[in-house]
C-alpha cells in the first residue's frame, strides 16, 4: 500500500476525486492533505474523510526541511499537487525525485508559468483564440510547469466558449484522468 500526500490550496475537487478513487484500493491511500490556506475547502474534505491535514507556514516551507521531515515520517510515496498554488522549493523536489506530480489546466508548454492558474489560464486560452485546451499531468521540478509531461488530454474550444465553459470542460478531464494517472504511477515504484 502506497501513501499519497495531496497538496491543495482551494476547494479540493481533484483531491476529493483522488480520495474517492483510492477509498477501497489496495494500491494506495491518501494519508495527508497539505494546504497553505487556512479555511480552504480541501481542509473540510480532509476532516470529513478522516484524513490528517497540515497547514503549512510560508517561511518554514521555503526555508527549512520541516515539511520534508513530516512527509518522510508519514512514509509518503507520492506527492500530488492538486491546485496547489505555491512553487515547490528545490529541497522538496530533491527529497522526492520523480515523486511529485502536478496537474495543470492547459496544454503545456502553452499557458503555463507563474500566475497561470485557474481562471487566468482559461481567460488566456480564450483570448488567444485557441481551438483546443485540456490538461497536462507532469512531474514537478524547480521551475513552474516545466517538468516532464506524463499525460495530456484535450478538449475542443468552440467560438461560443467562455472561460467558465472551458473551465468546466477542463475540470471534467481532470476528474476523469488525474486519479487514474496517480494509480498508474504508484505501480512504478
Amino acid at each position: 500500500m502506497k501513501n499519497i500526500a495531496i497538496f491543495a490550496s482551494g476547494a479540493g475537487s481533484n483531491a476529493q476525486k483522488i480520495i474517492d478513487h483510492f477509498r477501497n484500493s489496495d494500491k494506495g491511500r491518501v494519508t495527508v492533505i497539505v494546504c497553505n490556506k487556512p479555511g480552504a475547502g480541501v481542509l473540510q474534505i480532509a476532516e470529513r474523510e478522516g484524513i490528517s491535514s497540515i497547514i503549512i507556514e510560508r517561511e518554514a516551507f521555503f526555508h527549512s526541511d520541516k515539511y520534508i521531515q513530516l512527509l518522510q515520517e508519514q512514509q509518503i510515496d507520492l506527492v500530488v499537487l492538486a491546485g496547489f498554488l505555491w512553487k515547490i522549493p528545490a529541497n522538496l523536489v530533491q527529497a522526492f525525485p520523480n515523486r511529485i506530480i502536478n496537474i495543470h489546466p492547459a496544454l503545456l508548454p502553452k499557458f503555463g508559468g507563474k500566475g497561470m492558474y485557474g481562471h487566468f489560464v482559461h481567460e488566456a486560452v480564450i483570448a488567444a483564440g485557441e481551438k483546443e485546451s485540456g490538461i497536462t499531468v507532469h512531474y514537478v521540478n524547480e521551475k513552474y510547469d516545466d517538468g516532464e509531461t506524463i499525460l495530456q488530454e484535450r478538449c475542443v474550444i468552440t467560438p461560443d466558449d467562455t472561460p467558465e465553459t472551458v473551465a468546466s470542460k477542463v475540470q471534467a478531464l481532470e476528474h476523469q484522468w488525474f486519479p487514474v494517472i496517480v494509480e498508474r504511477l504508484l505501480t512504478t515504484f
